[in-house]
Formats: C-alpha cells, structure tokens, sequence
C-alpha cells in the first residue's frame, strides 16, 4: 500500500525539476503534486491554491505559530516556503502517493521527518554554466536575482550525496526516463 510513502524532489534553481515533475505526474495518476506555501508574490499564470498557497508573511508567521508545517525556511531574503501538513494529508487521505517538489534544505527537512517511507531525488543541470544559461533564458530574474541562484545552487549542489537519488539533467528524455523508473520502483516496494 502507497499510503504513507512521500516522494521528495529537489534541485537548484534552473535545473529542470518543474518540467520533469510535471512529465511525472503525467504518467503516475496515483502521484499527487503537494503544493507548497510561500510569501512570494505570484508570477504570471500561478494560481494561489494550483501552483502555491500564497500567504503574506504575515499569514505564514501566524501558521508557522500555529505549526502547521511539515517544514519551512526562509529561503532567499523575506521569502518564505513551506510544506504544509494539512496538504500532506490530504494526498494521503485520497489513497494518493504526495510528491514535494521543495528546496534543498526543505527536502532534508522532509526526508528526516519519514526515513522509512520516503524517498529522496536531487536533480542538477550538468554544470552551474548550463544552469546560469537556463536561468538567463527565463527572463525571470534580474541581475541581482540570477547571482543570487548562482550562488545559492553551487551550495545547494554540496548537499547532493544526502539524497538517494541523483538525477543529472543533461538530456530532459533520459532524465524523465530515470526519475520514472526510479518512481516506478519506489512505489512497488511494500
């Protein structure tokens, strides 16, 4: 029975974890997207309760009080994220296997909270040039914002060997080929 398992994935900004994620969840009806928490402000498309739950940090401060997080970390300068427990739950209670798609040291977090029943999958780019090249082809960050990745994933890459799983995003095909397979056989264990 799936009940009870949790499949975290992680990755530096840029690496291609949300196209894989959804090339995934694509194939696994029986994976749910556990949607994070953050402060941050909405980017074009992104809807509060589909892609995140947008809180200010007003309304965060006040959950993280009430503890109602499996985790949560201040990740860059006044933004907030999260993985609410109720969400946790909730994939749970619909006989659903939830994957936490999360930061680094969120992923951590999760993965020493449920040992037994998770498993863990730190994807990178094949080099912080490729990942910068990503970045800068998002059109998303300014030249402030995309140091400030740069910097955060050549840390977050020491922390690759914490996880299970490594999945190198050279190729998207063969990295969705792995992340499935490695799923697949995840889920199967009893």
């Amino acid at each position: 029975m799936s009940k009870g398992k949790i499949i975290i994935i992680t990755a530096p900004s840029g690496s291609g974890k949300t196209t894989l994620v959804k090339r995934l969840l694509a194939t696994h009806p029986k994976l749910a997207f556990s949607i994070s928490a953050c402060t941050r402000q909405p980017r074009p498309n992104e809807v509060h309760g589909k892609d995140y739950y947008f809180y200010t940090e007003e309304e965060f401060k006040q959950l993280i009080a009430e503890d109602a997080f499996v985790e949560w970390e201040m990740v860059y300068t006044g933004k907030y994220y999260g993985t609410l427990k109720s969400e946790v739950e909730r994939i749970w209670s619909n006989e659903q296997v939830p994957l936490v798609d999360i930061d680094v040291q969120g992923a951590i977090a999760v993965q020493k909270k449920y040992p037994d029943s998770s498993i863990s999958l730190f994807i990178q780019a094949p080099s912080i040039e490729e990942l910068r090249r990503r970045l800068e082809k998002r059109g998303t960050e300014t030249p402030e914002t995309l140091e400030e990745r740069i910097k955060k994933a050549k840390d977050e890459l020491t922390y690759a060997s914490e996880f299970d799983t490594i999945i190198i995003n050279n190729d998207l095909d063969n990295a969705t080929l792995e992340l499935i397979n490695t799923i697949d056989d995840f889920i199967s264990e009893d």
